[in-house]
């Protein structure tokens, strides 16, 4: 896109900040079904969206937590779900998991 190299320390920062979120939500989905809940809501899908983003680029380390991997494709099955998941950029395709329900 022209606008130069991406600066270093906000990549390493972004590489810790997962790593604490993971682990975050490892935590929540050890002590409930759903990140707010025991239901289903729109958090969820929200940080789901997120994680689909970084995922796109395959900045998420899937290896460390199942827990969470597990809550996420749950959330990629979902109908609601499928429009994120058919957006591609051009010249840039997702890697062969991102799209697959059962990843």
């Amino acid at each position: 896109m022209g606008q130069g190299f991406p600066d270093s320390k906000n990549v390493k920062s972004g590489a810790r900040a997962i790593k604490y979120h993971l682990d975050y939500m490892t935590w929540l989905l050890d002590h409930r079904r759903w990140l707010a809940g025991d239901k289903m809501t729109l958090a969820d899908f929200a940080a789901a969206a997120h994680l689909s983003a970084l995922d796109y680029i395959s900045d998420v380390d899937w290896n460390r937590s199942d827990v969470v991997k597990d809550w996420y494709a749950k959330i990629k099955s979902r109908p609601a779900f499928r429009g994120i998941l058919s957006d591609q950029i051009s010249g840039f395709p997702p890697p062969a998991h991102y799209a697959d329900l059962d990843f």
